[in-house]
Order: C-alpha cells, then sequence, then structure tokens
C-alpha cells in the first residue's frame, strides 16, 4: 500500500464521548483511564494489549491511540448491537505524519502483529486484503483468520490525536444521526450505512 491510497483514517466512538473528544482529543487507553467516557472496547483484546510493548520503542500499547485504515473491519462488526450510539470519527490522514507513529500490519493485539515505521508499515500491508468488503473464508479458516485481522491494521499515535484533525463523522441510521446532532458540536455527521453491520 502507498500514502496515496490513505485517503482518511477512522476511529469507533461512542457518541456520547464525542464532546469529550472534541474537547480533549482522541486520547490514548492510558491517558483516558481517568477520565469518565464510554468504550467499546473489549476486555478479552485489552487484556492482550495492556502489556503488549512496542519494538523499537520504550512504550505499550496502551500508550497509543489506535485509528484504522478501513472502519469496516471486524473490530466494527463486534459492535453491530450498538450501531444507535457508536458513530466513525473520520480522521485526517496527516496523522500518519505526526512524530513516532508505529503501523501495526494487522490488529495489533494479534500473535503475529509486525510494528514498523509509517512508510515501511504502509508497504507492509495488503491493500487489497485491507480494503476488501469481506474477510470470510470458510473453505480455509486460517485464511479468514489472517484476514480479519489485516483488516483491522492500525495506525498508531503516541497519546492523542488532535481534535483538529477530526474532519467529520459516519453513523449507522437516524436515530444514531439524531444523537450525534444533538450533541451540536460542529462536526459534519452523515449516514453511511454501507461500513456498518
Amino acid at each position: 500500500m502507498n500514502r496515496s491510497d490513505v485517503k482518511e483514517l477512522y476511529y469507533i466512538s461512542p457518541i456520547a464521548n464525542v464532546l469529550s473528544i472534541l474537547e480533549r482529543g482522541i486520547l490514548s487507553h492510558n491517558l483516558s483511564l481517568e477520565l469518565p467516557h464510554d468504550s467499546v472496547a473489549m476486555k478479552e483484546i485489552q487484556d492482550k494489549r495492556r502489556n503488549k510493548k512496542i519494538l523499537g520503542t520504550n512504550k505499550k500499547l496502551h500508550d497509543y491511540t489506535n485509528l484504522y485504515f478501513d472502519a469496516h473491519n471486524p473490530m466494527l462488526s463486534k459492535c453491530r448491537s450498538k450501531n444507535n450510539e457508536i458513530c466513525i470519527l473520520r480522521i485526517n490522514p496527516s496523522a500518519l505524519e505526526f512524530q513516532d507513529v508505529v503501523i501495526a500490519d494487522r490488529n495489533a493485539s494479534s500473535k503475529y502483529v509486525r510494528f514498523y515505521p509509517v512508510v515501511q508499515g504502509l508497504a507492509a500491508i495488503d491493500k487489497d486484503k485491507l480494503f476488501a468488503v469481506y474477510w470470510k473464508h470458510p473453505e480455509n479458516i486460517y485464511d479468514e483468520w489472517a484476514h480479519s485481522a489485516i483488516k483491522c491494521a492500525e495506525v498508531l499515535v503516541p497519546d492523542r490525536v488532535g481534535p483538529e484533525y477530526i474532519l467529520g463523522a459516519f453513523v449507522e441510521n437516524q436515530t444514531a444521526k439524531d444523537a450525534f446532532e444533538e450533541l451540536k458540536c460542529g462536526l459534519t455527521v452523515r449516514i453511511k450505512s454501507g461500513i456498518f453491520f
């Protein structure tokens, strides 16, 4: 994959967190611990991420904000029961140019993930698999597992992404759009059901 293939980055968030995000930015897991917030994270995945070290740095995975290249991924699929309450924040891809950004070539909690500087990380990702609509491979469970991990490739930004990099939001339905618009936060929100599940 090349830098020109990255048109936007994405962050999955409860709508209830948007005002806080617009005040403080999208914070790493560790920085957000002291703040009241809703979460879409799964405990079993967070337990894996908690102590995972990023090779070549002195940081752990929870010291980074994680953004996705493609929001239509297994993580969003697992959130489908919350479609009325969540949004996808659209992030300016210039976040790739922040200092010390790390690319995870698949879900960063995966056993086989590799971490790279941006240029090498982009080159390591299979663009066709990353942006594929489907990652199910009923004929081969290993291919399905590997493909689902690649769909969740991540951009890891140290500490935070400032609110000025948020371009707008997508939601799945009118109920979520109404909830988002009630925030009166100034961000453009659009229904884009095809991304959701």
